[in-house]
């Protein structure tokens, strides 16, 4: 049976954009965790980049990053990217890295150069950092902070129940770095987010969403938990559509002002449109 057209669409918009990033050595969440979302973002020129290479110091089971022993910083990177970002024209960019325990800083004064370089070549572009939790080091958040950022992400990813299964971390420090970002910078958008699906209970869910209106976010993103190849976790449960909407309206009765919730979200999901509602006022459900 022959591909409908639309398909067709996708995949030329994924192959043509995969070339021009493998062309420019640069890393990507979209490839690197296989996001579903990936068709509709190339057609759109969004781009999720990764820093600091792919491959990641820890193994959380949901992740599709390698694990090892990462390369050394590419000190050109902060340039190639800020080029990139020119050339397709960008307006609105996502900035993250696995996690790095390796370095000192956790890759922080790298975060900071490469916003520095992307506003020195266009300093209109808006970028938002997805950090991971530097160990809790608070003098690292700092350099992130201190640089020129619309919005400063970091992902709790699942409830605490399931850390040290699901995601290697510490649940407390994720929730104390979002909440000494926005006590450091209270005009700074904060913003988060988890998957579902992976074996958490419905009222785990909500303490979560709590957990973080208490640390100060204004954006979270909720998604289903996919699979992302064999050696990830398997998925638990798929939640139905019904289930995000509750969640979605809880969130939005506890004082969050922007929720992004439904099987396909994922971090980086319409983030100018939810940066964008926060900075108008414009709170809900996107």
């Amino acid at each position: 049976m022959p591909l409908p057209e639309w398909v067709k669409t996708q995949l030329r918009e994924i192959k043509k954009t995969q070339k021009f990033l493998k062309n420019r050595k640069l890393n990507t969440v979209c490839e690197t965790l296989r996001c579903p979302n990936r068709g509709d973002c190339y057609k759109k020129s969004v781009v999720t980049f990764m820093i600091l290479g792919n491959v990641c110091t820890r193994g959380c089971k949901f992740c599709n990053a390698d694990k090892g022993i990462p390369e050394a910083v590419d000190s050109q990177e902060p340039y190639r990217i800020s080029q990139a970002i020119q050339e397709l024209e960008l307006k609105y960019v996502v900035i993250t890295s696995p996690t790095r325990d390796d370095l000192k800083d956790g890759g922080a004064e790298h975060f900071a150069l490469t916003v520095k370089e992307i506003k020195k070549i266009n300093p209109l572009v808006l970028v938002e950092v997805l950090v991971p939790d530097f160990q809790g080091d608070i003098n690292s958040v700092k350099k992130v902070l201190n640089s020129d950022i619309a919005v400063f992400a970091h992902n709790v990813e699942t409830v605490p129940s399931l850390y040290g299964n699901v995601r290697q971390g510490d649940y407390g420090r994720s929730l104390k770095i979002l909440e000494f970002a926005k006590i450091y910078n209270p005009q700074i958008i904060t913003k988060s987010g988890f998957m579902v699906g992976v074996g958490e209970k419905m009222e785990e869910i909500f303490q979560t969403v709590k957990d973080l209106k208490n640390a100060g976010c204004d954006i979270i993103t909720v998604g289903q938990y996919l699979q992302p190849s064999k050696k990830a976790l398997p998925v638990v449960e798929y939640k139905k559509v019904e289930v995000f909407d509750e969640i979605a309206d809880f969130a939005l009765k506890t004082g969050i002002k922007v929720v992004l919730s439904a099987p396909l979200i994922r971090s980086s999901t319409r983030a100018y449109e939810a940066y964008k509602a926060v900075k108008e006022g414009i709170y809900g459900k996107l």
